[in-house]
């Protein structure tokens, strides 16, 4: 910065600054000890993503005092896994394991189309609930889930896990403050680099419809087909049981940015992209997708993905007085020249300013912290960092961008109704 303000002296010279030093920086998780009532859990899908979930619960079971009491999965072979590495109960049949009464809250790690109804029963069984992102396949689904967890009272927290990150919710308060001015500009991008075709993953030669798998009850709510290997391991290619780059990967990122900026629905969507680089996939969801969100009275929201490419776009709120961009470490304020003069003199602030360079964060994307802060919220009443409504906010955006695509039609949401409309 060539100015005579510095980025140190910019954020020292805000009530954010104060706030940063006293506060935010000293926050941290509420601990979860030994001396509180064990928590005890099923798992419900032993694919890999649970696989990552169950390493960090293990990790925690003695600091955490929580347990993996049930597992359940339709194919026998990840099931007998699960039930091996953490001497869990197993089930064939998910009911089966939510009928078990000594379970505090489940984890729901399976395909899309399935966590609408898995949490609704989840719920009606007196469970507490982590559900892997997206909340929900669909809009109706999600605004079925927000009423359930009304009228019960659980809790539900939803993966994404980037909300353990304090990052966001620092970055809102700043915004709060006033330090970005009018934010007007978002961009976020999630992007990767295949090879020879992506998300195909090794189809497993074990697998045996009616021996080993049950294929109709992993269908489930979905369309009936014919078994299907590309289908059941490469699910995140196909619109019967997700939304892709969408409900996949921007979910990541646009919930991220409703967190920081504080917003609800978008009143503006449009998705673009297509399949330009893997053609010849049997995939159905496109390689590269865009998003644009206007959201009422600004900003508007980018998100930017591709399978082909994965040079990064900078995560970026573009604001009338300053920018943030997220990093590794947390992230950077710099003001936009026109208000620089603006700014008080830290020299003349009294107590005298902290050698401040930017935020930097004391969470990250973990999903031990992820599970630890439901833990809180179960034991304690505490905060849930993805709740349910933060939950809805996301699938209506991401669905939004693919039915945006999938009918090349620009969308427009009702407030009133809480409906999806053609603009």
């Amino acid at each position: 910065m060539s100015s005579g303000i510095t980025r140190r002296r910019f954020l020292s010279g805000t009530a954010f600054g104060a706030s940063l030093v006293h506060g935010w920086t000293a926050r941290s998780y509420a601990a979860i000890n030994g001396a509180n009532e064990k928590l005890q859990l099923g798992i419900i899908g032993c694919g890999g993503i649970a696989g990552h979930h169950m390493a960090g619960l293990l990790a925690m079971k003695e600091s955490d005092n929580v347990e993996i009491a049930a597992v359940c999965d339709i194919y026998q072979k990840r099931l007998d896994a699960f039930a091996q590495k953490t001497g869990a109960r197993s089930f064939a049949r998910y009911k089966e394991l939510l009928a078990q009464k000594d379970l505090d809250y489940v984890l729901i790690a399976t395909p899309e189309h399935w966590h609408h109804h898995m949490t609704l029963d989840a719920l009606d069984a007196g469970k507490h609930v982590y559900v892997e992102k997206p909340m929900t396949h669909t809009i109706r689904e999600s605004q079925e889930v927000v009423k359930k967890v009304r009228a019960t009272g659980l809790k539900l927290q939803v993966g994404v896990q980037g909300m353990s990150d304090e990052s966001y919710e620092v970055a809102h308060r700043c915004i709060q403050d006033g330090v970005l001015g009018k934010v007007v500009f978002a961009q976020i991008d999630y992007s990767r680099n295949y090879v020879g075709d992506f998300w195909a993953y090794e189809l497993d030669p074990d697998a045996k419809p009616g021996l080993n798998l049950d294929w109709e009850a992993w269908l489930g709510p979905a369309p009936k087909r014919p078994w299907d290997p590309y289908r059941y391991f490469q699910w995140r290619r196909y619109w019967d049981y997700s939304g892709g780059i969408a409900t996949d990967l921007f979910i990541h990122r646009v919930t991220r940015v409703l967190k920081a900026v504080g917003l609800t629905f978008p009143e503006y969507v449009v998705g673009s992209g297509g399949k330009w680089n893997f053609v010849d996939s049997v995939a159905e969801i496109p390689d590269t997708f865009n998003m644009l969100l206007d959201y009422p009275g600004g900003p508007t929201v980018s998100l930017v993905s591709s399978m082909a490419n994965d040079t990064p776009v900078g995560h970026v709120l573009r604001g009338h007085k300053a920018t943030l961009e997220f990093n590794r470490e947390g992230f950077l304020i710099t003001p936009q020249e026109s208000v620089r003069q603006d700014l008080p003199d830290p020299k003349e602030m009294k107590p005298r300013p902290v050698n401040l360079l930017a935020y930097r964060k004391t969470g990250g994307e973990d999903v031990k912290l992820h599970h630890r802060n439901l833990h809180n919220a179960i034991r304690k009443g505490g905060e849930l960092k993805c709740d349910v409504l933060l939950g809805y906010y996301g699938v209506v955006a991401a669905c939004m961008g693919v039915q945006s695509y999938r009918e090349r039609s620009y969308l427009r949401w009702n407030a009133s109704k809480e409906k999806v409309e053609k603009a």
